[in-house]
């Protein structure tokens, strides 16, 4: 695919006890294709030093460590027994293999939380900032709080209780916003009403099925991207079905209540999990059956299923790669510096479709492109080590081009032979998506001075006749308006940019501008801009201030960027 990450989702990634093989070995497979492992979530206990070792090989990516609630006491009613020494260990160990930025990830609005134990997140955040500054001698490192409102669920021992209200959450953010400010500490958190309807749909029963149907008629899409989150046509839909959405809630629920998804059989007894309950309630543990022995909680019947741990040997040859287990430990960090042994300067186009992409994300589909065509660029070092790629200046989104420039520092091609600038084009093309083309290819000198630094002269065709329907295009009157340009030594004109408006004088700046007629009654303007020293001037900005045009309709010219000259 071209993509630099591969990462391993689970709800408890370290809990799986093959979890230092698998990493080992996919380091092996990806450290010398650049391509860095990510893990989702950790929990604590379960991040060790040769964990994050292996991860750094290539980039250090995010890390999120989850005490799961702040105080010792939440921690043991949800049965994690996780320390807070551990907690501390871990994070000193990230932030000295070179890690900036940790996050730690709470939930709020377990059963029997009080003011206390919000109080207690605030203080662990505040020791692993401390800690992770130690380790990094004295630097500051960036820690972030995550924290989202506890939802029971079907199939747990919490399925009884009742989820705090979207008020209750709120006010719980509220303390956090202010007391973790005030140390310095980020702080993201999951909007309470989103929260309410996750917990309306995990205990629901069918009656909710037309309170979606009328949600969506509402026009509810995309509702986990808050974006696009509006709680109101929600709410609406649960009134007019008759719902009270307290009903699957706020309330406690009796044990002897038959739940709607009572006819589904996970394995685990509801027996076992009303036991946990009551056990969860006087902070009685039950042990890890991994480590420990059976709590008979049904899943296994010992026989077709059982529980038994990953070996070695079962974990050897995950990935297609040739190399044993044994290689890949030994496999060297993708820290360690390439030289460039060349530099190769590319012309391509940019066009259909691709006009609508952001100079960043042209970036990344070039970054993609590198690594599907096999070539061996030269990385950058440091904590996040990057392609050594050098582009031209952005071009406007929705603007055409077949003048973009791309430097690329190149090493030596693992396959032998010598990769000429001929081959290096050719293999981007053969993977390039539509609407990038790569026209001219030639070697350069690893000193030559960047795209930016040797464009002289940029050259764009401006198609006149293709505007915005109701746009009127009177060739005469701009021919007169071109000719009257050409005679003057100076021509001010106001430039748009943001809220700001700036007038400069363009007459310098315009080494051509002419229009040439066709065959359909239309025009092509052409524009040459010379590049001087001061404020960028676009097309659109020569197009609004010449024709008297309003931004929105001279943005909706089609110009096409038709030569770069040096």
């Amino acid at each position: 695919t071209g993509y630099d990450e591969v990462s391993l989702l689970s709800l408890s990634t370290g809990d799986y006890t093959g979890i230092s093989e698998l990493l080992t070995n996919l380091m092996g497979c990806f450290v010398k294709e650049r391509v860095a492992v990510s893990l989702s979530s950790m929990r604590v206990g379960t991040l060790n030093k040769a964990l994050a070792s292996e991860i750094r090989k290539v980039r250090k990516t995010g890390f999120t460590l989850a005490p799961e609630a702040g105080s010792e006491r939440l921690r043991l009613l949800i049965n994690k027994g996780i320390k807070e020494e551990d907690l501390l260990k871990g994070a000193e160990e990230v932030f000295a293999l070179g890690w900036k930025a940790l996050k730690l990830y709470f939930m709020t609005g377990l059963p029997t939380e009080t003011e206390a134990d919000i109080a207690e997140i605030v203080r662990l955040a505040g020791a692993v900032k401390r800690a992770g500054r130690s380790a990094k001698g004295g630097r500051p490192p960036q820690v972030n709080v995550s924290v989202a409102t506890f939802i029971p669920k079907p199939f747990t021992p919490f399925q009884w209780e009742p989820q705090a209200t979207t008020d209750e959450s709120r006010a719980v953010q509220r303390i956090l916003r202010k007391r973790l400010k005030g140390q310095g500490l980020g702080f993201k958190w999951h909007d309470p009403a989103m929260s309410l309807l996750e917990g309306v749909f995990s205990r629901g029963d069918r009656r909710l099925s037309p309170v979606i149907l009328k949600a969506f008629e509402s026009g509810c899409r995309f509702d986990g991207w808050s974006e696009h989150f509006d709680p109101a046509p929600w709410q609406a839909a649960f009134a007019g079905e008759g719902i009270d959405t307290d009903f699957y809630t706020t309330r406690r629920r009796p044990a002897e209540e038959v739940f709607p998804w009572e006819h589904l059989r996970p394995g685990v007894t509801k027996e076992f999990l009303y036991e946990e309950y009551e056990k969860a309630l006087v902070l009685a543990q039950t042990p890890d059956c991994k480590v420990e022995g059976c709590p008979d909680c049904g899943v296994c019947d010992h026989k077709t299923v059982k529980n038994i741990l990953a070996t070695r040997s079962e974990l050897e040859g995950v990935c297609s790669s040739s190399e044993s287990v044994g290689d890949v430990r030994s496999a060297p960090a993708a820290d360690t510096p390439v030289q460039s042994t060349g530099r190769v300067r590319l012309i391509f186009s940019k066009k259909g479709n691709m006009r609508f992409l952001g100079h960043l994300e042209i970036v990344g589909v070039m970054k993609r492109m590198i690594r599907r065509a096999a070539l061996p660029v030269v990385y950058s070092q440091g904590f996040h080590p990057l392609p050594k790629l050098v582009f031209s200046p952005p071009l406007p989104v929705g603007m055409e081009s077949d003048g973009e420039l791309l430097d690329i520092d190149l090493g030596s091609d693992t396959g032998g032979g010598p990769l000429t600038p001929a081959i290096v084009m050719e293999r981007l093309n053969r993977v390039a998506p539509e609407g990038i083309r790569f026209l001219e290819a030639a070697s350069i000198s690893l000193n030559s001075s960047a795209p930016s630094a040797s464009i002289g002269e940029v050259e764009y065709t401006i198609l006149l006749k293709d505007g915005p329907k109701g746009l009127d295009i009177d060739l005469e009157k701009i021919d007169g308006i071109l000719r009257d340009f050409q005679t003057k030594d100076s021509f001010l004109l106001r430039i748009f940019k943001k809220d700001k408006v700036r007038e400069v004088d363009i007459r310098p700046l315009v080494s051509e501008l002419r229009l040439d007629g066709d065959g359909d009654g239309g025009g092509k303007l052409r524009l040459v801009l010379k590049k001087a020293d001061g404020p960028v001037l676009r097309p659109v900005d020569v197009l609004v201030g010449l024709l008297n045009l309003s931004v929105e309709d001279a943005s909706l010219i089609p110009i096409l960027k038709t030569k770069t000259a040096h």
